[in-house]
């Protein structure tokens, strides 16, 4: 789009050697002569300028562990009583929790989003035995009734894991 301008071609021509070339991932019309309109003002450059205001300082390493802190002592808490307890803002609480803590909300509830390595490891040991048991007895899922039984899972809140309550 500068070189267009340098070169002499019009705004309009601009716009459409661009979704020539671009298709549907170019710049609006719009955008195009906001920049013919900076770029005639004298502004040729094209990095972000100086904004006013605070710079953001929500997200660092102290309100981090403030966030931890909070989760940790008390696992149901929300984010509206964590950024109150924090002091931080709500934006980035929900930030802190879900990008650098890798925290997911289930059932008003976080929860860490990945597996640990003992939960990988267990889940391969899983699949060994498994493996294992296929190779003893091929007939073995010949046993394994599907659609007959209903398990109903009980959640206790104190808790990190739901657990099967029983069989009916």
């Amino acid at each position: 789009m500068k070189f267009c301008f340098l070169i002499g071609k019009l705004a309009a021509e601009t716009v459409l050697m661009l979704q020539e070339g671009f298709k549907e991932e170019t710049l609006s019309k719009t955008q195009v002569y906001k920049w013919y309109s900076r770029f005639k003002g004298g502004e040729m450059s094209c990095e972000d300028q100086p904004r006013s205001g605070r710079p953001s300082t929500g997200r660092n390493d102290e309100n981090l562990e403030k966030v931890c802190n909070a989760i940790i002592s008390d696992h149901c808490r929300n984010i509206v009583k964590i950024s109150e307890l924090t002091g931080s803002f709500w934006s980035s609480c929900q930030q802190m929790l879900t990008e650098d803590l890798n925290m997911k909300c289930v059932a008003t509830k976080f929860v860490l989003w990945l597996l640990t390595e003992d939960q990988k490891n267990n889940r391969l040991n899983v699949c060994y035995s498994l493996k294992e048991q296929i190779g003893n007895d091929p007939q073995i899922l010949s046993k394994v009734v599907t659609g007959d039984e209903t398990w109903c899972y009980g959640y206790d809140p104190e808790k990190t894991s739901i657990e099967p309550m029983e069989n009916f």
